[in-house]
């Protein structure tokens, strides 16, 4: 129990010292970058809730991000404005409004009802069928929001969210992410969906009943996603579908391989640094672009990178930086060695 409080106070200090940290630069860009960061989080810890204690890999969760965004989007678009942004909505919903932070609770909630909805068959699946279906899943939800006009404006840009979402609201409800992915993994659930995850057949014979832990993480990991889409939405304040595809699916995926899809703490540690690496990466290109020594522009680098680093994280270090172990159990037991020793 220690120990999880250790990693709680480590993890969540992180995230607090980067809030003081931006409020003491004062530098507007830090503070976008911070926010993005702290928003990124709830979405890579939702998806360490699911791969992390299940070991199946999955690409819907930028779709329920994408559902959690729209969700909130109807909900809180002023109703003199919702005639210009969704002019096809329907009626019932055209007066509707309600505040921004009710809204983003309701985008979560959206969010885990749809996965609930449509996951529990695809729980019965394991391993390459499993990624399959969940690309499929992707898939599904981003032509849904592609062509549900009524909602989602189509393929067109959305706009005329208010502004609600700041780097303190977005820390605050990483910290929240942070607290729920640790109490689920150490709770039954979590314990028996690493059993299922190391040994199927075993963690069967026990009385597992392995569809049912599967989906009660999928739920909850849409739900943080559907969170996370909607803090997003109401900081960028006009969004389209592509926003929730391949690209921003494959940034998510990368910050939990890199950092451990195991573990919270990988999960943490691989967003801070895939984050710090991708600002540093568009700017050098800005710089590279601006500086024109090339005879055509730089487009790309960012991506390739990225793409390198999971690659030889992956051939390296299969499990990330931070593979089996909370950062509180590694502090812990370092302490326990060096007691034993004096």
């Amino acid at each position: 129990m220690k120990r999880h409080l250790l990693t709680v106070a480590i993890l969540g200090g992180l995230i607090v010292l980067l809030v003081l940290l931006n409020q003491w630069l004062g530098i507007r860009l830090y503070d976008r970058i911070a926010t993005n960061l702290c928003i990124s989080l709830v979405l890579v810890l939702g998806l360490q809730v699911f791969m992390g204690n299940s070991g199946i890999l999955s690409f819907a969760h930028m779709g329920f991000m994408g559902v959690g965004a729209y969700t909130s989007a109807v909900l809180t678009i002023p109703a003199q404005m919702k005639g210009m942004a969704l002019p096809d909505l329907y009626p019932f919903l055209q007066t509707v409004q309600v505040s921004p932070y009710l809204a983003i609770a309701a985008g979560g909630i959206v969010a885990a009802l749809v996965a609930a909805a449509l996951s529990y068959p695809l729980m019965r699946l394991s391993d390459a069928a499993a990624v399959i279906t969940s690309f499929a899943l992707l898939v599904v939800l981003y032509t849904v929001m592609t062509h549900w006009s009524q909602v989602t404006n189509g393929p067109r840009t959305l706009f005329g969210l208010p502004k609600a979402t700041d780097l303190p609201l977005a820390a605050g409800v990483a910290i929240l992410a942070l607290i729920a992915a640790l109490v689920f993994k150490e709770s039954r659930t979590g314990r028996l969906l690493r059993a299922s995850r190391d040994d199927e057949t075993a963690a069967a014979a026990l009385g597992a009943h392995i569809p049912s832990l599967r989906w009660r993480a999928f739920i909850l990991a849409a739900l943080f996603a559907g969170v996370g889409g909607a803090l997003w939405g109401h900081f960028i304040t006009s969004f389209s579908p592509k926003a929730f595809y391949l690209k921003e699916t494959f940034l998510i995926l990368s910050m939990l391989v890199i950092g451990g899809a195991n573990t919270v703490t990988g999960a943490i540690v691989g967003t801070f640094i895939v984050t710090i690496a991708y600002e540093s990466l568009r700017g050098f290109e800005g710089v590279l672009n601006e500086a024109k020594i090339m005879s055509n522009p730089v487009v790309g680098l960012t991506e390739i990178v990225l793409a390198l680093a999971m690659i030889a994280v992956l051939a390296l270090r299969p499990g990330g930086l931070f593979p089996t172990r909370e950062i509180g159990a590694l502090f812990g037991r370092k302490k326990t060695r060096q007691e034993n020793a004096g």
